[in-house]
């Protein structure tokens, strides 16, 4: 697993390293049942807060990617389909794209309308 954490991009660290174990476990580069470093390990080794890192952990546990079983550790969770996740990780990068443009939740969500409206022909 490689996480970067960029300290000027306007994302928040837990927001990043929540971002990418998501992105990771939905392309299947962390497959499922993958044991994820320990909170403080993981902390250490990208020079964050321990904080921090519970904080994506939790937000992560939340959105059923991560699963952790007590003293056994912290696990990539079973997920759907591989086009659900290949779907989510695309939905994703553009939510961030969109975001990193300065659009509105409203201007990206019309934006996807219209696309999805010019692809099925509706």
């Amino acid at each position: 697993m490689t996480l970067k954490i960029h300290i000027d991009d306007s994302a928040a660290p837990y927001e990043q390293v929540r971002a990418q174990i998501s992105e990771q476990a939905r392309s299947g580069l962390l497959p499922v049942g993958y044991r994820l470093p320990t909170v403080r390990g993981l902390a250490q080794s990208l020079g964050l807060a321990a904080n921090t890192v519970a904080k994506a952990y939790r937000a992560l546990e939340s959105d059923g990617v991560i699963e952790t079983r007590g003293r056994n550790g912290t696990f990539v969770a079973a997920a759907g389909s591989a086009a659900e996740r290949e779907l989510a990780s695309a939905a994703q990068a553009y939510a961030e794209k969109a975001r990193r443009l300065g659009l509105t939740e409203a201007d990206a969500a019309a934006a996807v309308r219209d696309a999805l409206r010019a692809a099925y022909g509706e």
